[in-house]
């Protein structure tokens, strides 16, 4: 495939997306960026610096230490897609727990942390040949992409899936637990005042509810070859 495009891919939390973005950028050739992880790697720094607890959160001091903040992705050639790295330390697994989860959605309603990851986004898209996954990426970080999707499913069959997938990696969470986390970002995701979570006007809807990954991959790729048929 010649015509290289820039694929936005946004939907709610636990709807597959990196996923599915991993699929079509390893079968096309291109760059994936998990712009979740970014965020995920940023409410991992402000956990370890106690910045943000279940008894608050200090905006004005995450703020302050962005500086200080670097993020960065290394591909793995043993997984076959990047890993990410905050402060030259890998930070993969650290990021994906329920607990990073239940903080995530508040810290990416920081306009200084939005603004800081975007640019960096924008910069990694600008030769085209990329597949970002995100909330915003169709509406703010590449509002003139080929193709944008934007992916869907009932809160309770994200939750367990979601569940599912903690539960396989030894963590110790309850299915009402994760639930309320998909509910709660939901909610945040939708309602903050920079960048929320909405459908691009050009974007293509897919509820994945009904969908096995199979099924999901050959819908969008079907979507990329229309795309860049016609470039």
């Amino acid at each position: 495939m010649t015509n290289k495009i820039t694929i936005a891919i946004d939907g709610f939390s636990s709807t597959g997306k990196s996923t599915l973005a991993k699929q079509l950028a390893q079968h096309l050739g291109y760059v994936y960026v998990d712009t979740g992880a970014m965020y995920r790697a940023v409410t991992y720094y402000a956990m370890q610096k106690e910045y943000i607890t279940s008894a608050g959160f200090d905006v004005a001091a995450l703020v302050n230490d962005l500086p200080n903040i670097s993020l960065q992705f290394q591909f793995n050639q043993a997984l076959g897609f990047a890993e990410m790295y905050l402060n030259g330390v890998l930070v993969e697994k650290e990021i994906r727990t329920i607990e990073v989860s239940n903080f995530v959605s508040k810290i990416a309603e920081v306009s200084e942390v939005r603004a800081k990851l975007v640019e960096q986004q924008k910069e990694m898209g600008k030769n085209k040949g990329i597949v970002m996954d995100g909330r915003d990426i169709g509406t703010v970080v590449f509002p003139d992409a080929e193709l944008k999707v934007f992916m869907t499913a009932s809160a309770t069959t994200r939750a367990q899936r979601r569940f599912d997938e903690l539960v396989a990696k030894g963590d110790a969470v309850t299915y009402e637990e994760v639930l309320k986390n998909v509910e709660e970002r939901d909610y945040i995701d939708t309602h903050r005042d920079d960048s929320p979570l909405v459908m691009a006007y050009d974007a293509i809807a897919v509820d994945n509810s009904a969908l096995t990954r199979e099924q999901q991959f050959a819908v969008v790729l079907d979507l990329v070859a229309q795309r860049t048929k016609n470039i």
